[in-house]
């Protein structure tokens, strides 16, 4: 099978440059900013209501901002219709038509665009093979699985060979297991076509396994943007820290800082760690240009995986007492609470678990604590 791919020669295939979208009463999105390589694979992911669906919807054409600049390719694309813009959408709810055939769903955009037929025989023939339905051309929608019908939708919309492919919370309608595997699926397609996929989600773990570039949002903003390896590990707010998983977050104030290290005052007593970077930045150890002053409030975030209750995995960060336990399959996770009223939560060993009443005393390495500023944003 051939597939072809679009020009490498662009750094920033897509450019969403100081977006805003204002409706009476309500700010949608709020001067955004957003550069993407050609190639890569862009998740917006925040809850409801934080701006990603209308950033996608900015994308693609079927709303258009207040202010700002969208290009696509170099190409000034910010007043195009959808039609006209090299951009195609993958819905949640499919939008398939139900009285065509597999093959006439996926045909159908290359007539629209005047393929010849024999043409188009071939590009469905591909498009099929693409997603894993080379024998079902001429069944029925109505005979196929979600899964099958997502494969469908993602084969029509490729077909037409798009820039930038835009997915609107495609998996959401599918279970867990489904939603694994088209996880796999979608990644897999997206290096095989080399495309730019820009993908709307609420689902952190879905953000991880596909994304290249992770995009956090929160009020119609950017809370934070970088590799999900970075976001994760590194976030650069205390928002983007609580919604891309759980963390214990101990508040204090900055008593010092070397360099990167900052060193924080809280109720469990003096806490070294390292400086959040700024948003968007690409790795742990960026800070970019992001000012930190003596006695000012921040909040130190540790994954539960870096919490250790053994003496030589880093500095103690006082003592607390195991109020809860949750066997999660591969490790228990671990709830505890100092006298201070700290919170804690790890993640144990499946076979090394404290009881509920035992004392622990946590420990982190210095790397695996991230500063971050009190205050959202």
């Amino acid at each position: 099978m051939t597939v072809s791919h679009p020009s490498s020669a662009s750094t920033n295939h897509l450019s969403v440059e100081a977006v805003s979208k204002h409706y009476p009463g309500q700010i949608a999105l709020e001067t955004v900013s957003l550069h993407v390589e050609r190639g890569n694979y862009v998740v917006l992911l925040g809850p409801s209501g934080s701006g990603k669906t209308t950033l996608l919807s900015l994308i693609g054409g079927f709303t258009l901002p207040s202010s700002g600049i969208i290009r696509i390719g170099g190409q000034d694309v910010t007043d195009l219709p959808p039609a006209k813009r090299p951009t195609t959408t993958v819905f949640q709810d499919y939008a398939l038509f139900p009285h065509m055939s597999v093959a006439a769903n996926i045909e159908f955009g290359l007539k629209l665009r005047g393929l010849k037929a024999d043409a188009r025989k071939v590009r469905v023939s591909e498009m099929l093979e693409l997603v894993g339905l080379g024998q079902h051309g001429e069944r029925s929608i109505q005979a196929l699985s979600g899964g099958q019908r997502q494969r469908v939708a993602l084969a029509r919309a490729l077909a037409v060979e798009p820039e930038i492919l835009l997915l609107d919370e495609p998996l959401g309608a599918l279970d867990l297991a489904l939603r694994r595997q088209m996880q796999d699926e979608l990644h897999r397609i997206q290096r095989q076509m080399n495309r730019t996929f820009v993908h709307v989600t609420h689902d952190q773990e879905e953000a991880m396994a596909l994304a290249d570039l992770i995009v956090v949002m929160s009020h119609g903003r950017i809370e934070d943007m970088g590799p999900p390896r970075r976001v994760y590990m590194r976030p650069a707010t205390r928002f983007a820290a609580t919604f891309m998983g759980e963390s214990t977050q101990i508040e204090g104030r900055i008593h010092a800082q070397d360099g990167q290290v900052i060193t924080l005052e809280t109720q469990q007593g003096f806490l070294r760690g390292m400086a959040a970077p700024a948003e968007g930045a690409m790795t742990d150890t960026d800070t970019q240009s992001r000012t930190w002053c003596i006695g000012d409030k921040a909040v130190a975030i540790i994954r539960p995986e870096n919490i250790k209750t053994t003496p030589d995995h880093g500095q103690a960060i006082g003592q607390a007492l195991v109020c809860e336990t949750v066997f999660q399959g591969n490790y228990v996770r671990v709830f505890a609470r100092s006298e201070t009223g700290q919170t804690f939560v790890l993640h144990s060993p499946a076979r090394q678990v404290p009881a509920s009443g035992d004392t622990i005393t946590p420990h982190a390495l210095v790397d695996d604590i991230t500063i971050v500023p009190a205050q959202e944003g």
